[in-house]
């Protein structure tokens, strides 16, 4: 059995963010590996206009989960969860996706979907450079209330843009309606609340709550690892 965690929106280096569920997970003998997003420039071409986009994310996804023939868990997190819901897509190897804190998207549904009128204070847009990426200086209390000091740190090192067009661009098909899913509703998410979680959620087989922020997997990792092990 192998996870793949499939990072959110406007950070790079989904394995560190990855990191302490994964040690937990290791510690049962289970590997993981956190692909790269182009449109977070994490494959060397910048995001912007003529940037990377929902496709290259799809694409960077995909070519991970078809290596081997190993039994695997899709876990995607927040915008993550478009990502991998296309990605999975025709592949067998796939037995279960987790969505923590995530979007559960049908077919033809964007992240702008799920976006509220006005744009929330702790995201900025950039529709000239067009890229967005969240705000610095709202981070810490938005994102990781609940997570050590350190970890605050070395995340906020991590922010990037990320190309603006994804927002509007839709899926075309998702795997999760003929999977079993699993999602997480963070209760203390200030980014993502806890309500429209559960809404969420509602397309899910098994939903389990845990009391943390939008990162689980770097405040309560044990938590995380044996939700996903189970």
């Amino acid at each position: 059995m192998r996870i793949i965690f499939v990072h959110g929106a406007c950070v790079r280096d989904g394995s560190w963010w990855w990191h302490p569920t994964a040690e937990a997970l290791r510690d049962s003998g289970v590997t993981s590996v956190a692909p790269a997003l182009p449109s977070c420039g994490e494959t060397g071409v910048p995001a912007g206009p003529q940037g990377p986009g929902l496709e290259e994310d799809i694409a960077s996804v995909r070519a991970v989960l078809l290596e081997g023939d190993e039994p695997t868990v899709l876990v995607g997190h927040s915008y993550g969860g478009i990502v991998a819901s296309a990605a999975a897509v025709g592949v067998a190897t796939v037995r279960h996706m987790v969505f923590v804190s995530s979007y559960l998207p049908e077919p033809g549904e964007s992240l702008s979907t799920f976006g509220a009128d006005t744009p929330p204070p702790f995201l900025d847009f950039d529709p000239g450079a067009g890229t967005f990426g969240a705000r610095p200086e709202l981070f810490a209390e938005t994102f990781a209330q609940d997570c050590a000091p350190e970890i605050v740190r070395d995340a906020a090192t991590r922010l990037v843009r990320q190309t603006l067009a994804v927002t509007q661009q839709p899926v075309r098909e998702v795997a999760w309606p003929g999977l079993p899913t699993t999602y997480l509703v963070c209760t203390e998410d200030r980014g993502t609340p806890a309500a429209a979680q559960r809404e969420f959620a509602r397309r899910a087989d098994t939903v389990v709550e845990v009391a943390a922020g939008h990162h689980p997997f770097l405040s309560r990792p044990r938590t995380v690892a044996d939700i996903v092990s189970r």
